[in-house]
């Protein structure tokens, strides 16, 4: 069950409180809005399989609202009974409570802050959520196609508040307000009062951000994961993702989102790229430069000496790696060793997975046989460089450092595993070899 609890209690017109996304307008009539940044979602190509859809989408950009609709903590309230608690929350401003027994509650609430804009992001389609996330399905699948049984995201996860003047300064919290403008956390919640007497908590499977070192560049390396609580603080890691017990305090760390920053809810990954980052990324129109180059050098199978072409970038977006087509141009190669072929149907070492051991015919090796498709998500690349590396076992392309950088990120994985995945479909990387150097034979003639 989730934490944050809905709150039925209708007291006020809810609709006519909330800032609508879908309304807003740009802050000048002259003006593009101020972009605060962007939010990716890990394991999708640059699009959903089935197509980006409203708040459902593989990317959320985070703009300057018309009007700030910012919160700040104002009044701390210690009631002693529900009907006081009813009344608190009937008063239409946000609230977050924390019931400490079912004689105690503390309720904070928030005022207007005329200087934030506040985005939220969970699993609810309800008006509150401005970036609607659900569970990622491994090998780049849609949930809506392969259901999960039981969500480990919350409905209200997480919420995003930007500053609305100069530097923008993204910062990042745990849990999001409901249709009530309440954040709920209950009597079995992971809550404390802190020396300076601010209550605080962590939602039930936790928000987990990972800032890494040196930014998001070809120098960059991995940082460390933390946690994130209701309030902002940074703790480390919980014994157990849903753990009663916090961890310990950083005080030496912030929740102010930098570029590269990753943002885990338990069932779906989110980059979060700044406007400065993102004008430093390839566009998509450099990729598909990049893309029209490999295939003007006209790369042959060095078996049946057919020209090979990567598909177009709609086409890599949309695809699934286990669901190539046979075609005679499409690029499939033997990651163990990195020689590109066109497909052909020999070399099995196993009739139950018969891609998964092939022996390479130019050099004898074993290792699996995939077909290639080129990464059409920008925000996942940290250079500009030329697509020469393919993640293992799936087969995505992107530039050597980009391959590397992911290859080296324990990504969050169910409640207690971490390991690196490919970040254009989700899929888990071998353990010994996370990406491979493609060789590609030119044209005989």
């Amino acid at each position: 069950m989730d934490e944050v609890q809905t709150q039925k209690d209708s007291c006020v017109d809810v609709n006519s409180l909330m800032f609508s996304p879908g309304q807003e307008e740009p802050c000048t009539p002259t003006k593009e809005p101020v972009k605060y940044g962007e939010l990716v979602v890990l394991g999708y190509n640059g699009s959903l399989p089935n197509g980006d859809r409203g708040r459902r989408r593989s990317r959320f950009a985070l703009h300057k609202r018309a009007k700030a609709n910012g919160v700040k903590a104002s009044s701390v309230h210690v009631l002693t009974n529900p009907q006081a608690s009813k009344a608190v929350n009937c008063k239409g401003q946000h609230s977050i409570s924390y019931t400490l027994s079912r004689n105690q509650t503390v309720v904070v609430e928030y005022s207007h802050d005329k200087d934030t804009d506040m985005f939220q992001i969970g699993r609810s389609t309800e008006s509150p959520i401005d970036f609607v996330v659900t569970d990622t399905v491994s090998g780049g699948g849609d949930s809506e196609d392969t259901p999960i049984t039981q969500s480990t995201i919350s409905r209200f996860a997480c919420r995003v508040v930007c500053e609305r003047k100069p530097p923008y300064t993204a910062r990042i919290y745990a849990a999001g307000f409901d249709t009530s403008k309440n954040i709920f956390l209950g009597e079995k919640a992971a809550k404390w009062k802190n020396p300076d007497g601010q209550m605080d908590g962590l939602t039930t499977n936790g928000v987990l951000v990972m800032h890494p070192r040196g930014g998001f560049t070809e120098e960059s390396t991995p940082g460390v994961w933390r946690e994130i609580s209701v309030c902002g603080d940074v703790y480390t890691l919980r014994e157990t993702r849903s753990a009663l017990t916090r961890g310990k305090l950083v005080e030496s760390e912030s929740n102010v989102l930098q570029d590269g920053s990753l943002v885990d809810l338990c069932g779906a990954t989110l980059l979060w790229r700044t406007a400065e980052g993102l004008f430093h990324t390839p566009t998509q129109k450099h990729l598909e430069a990049l893309r029209q180059e490999l295939n003007a050098a006209r790369p042959q199978c060095p078996v049946g000496l057919n020209t090979l072409a990567f598909p177009s970038m709609q086409r890599c977006s949309r695809a699934l790696p286990a669901l190539a087509p046979r075609e005679d141009k499409q690029p499939w190669a033997y990651l163990a060793c990195g020689h590109v072929h066109g497909y052909h149907d020999w070399g099995h070492r196993s009739e139950r997975e018969p891609n998964a051991q092939r022996e390479c015919p130019m050099c004898r090796t074993v290792g699996p046989y995939v077909p290639l498709w080129l990464g059409c998500e920008p925000a996942f690349y940290v250079d500009t460089d030329a697509p020469t590396h393919a993640f293992v076992p799936c087969g995505h392309v992107c530039s050597e450092k980009s391959a590397r950088y992911w290859s080296e990120i324990p990504l969050p994985h169910g409640t207690h595993a971490f390991h690196a995945a490919c970040p254009f479909c989700a899929s888990p990387l071998g353990l010994t070899q996370g990406c491979a150097k493609l060789i590609f034979q030119g044209p005989v003639d």
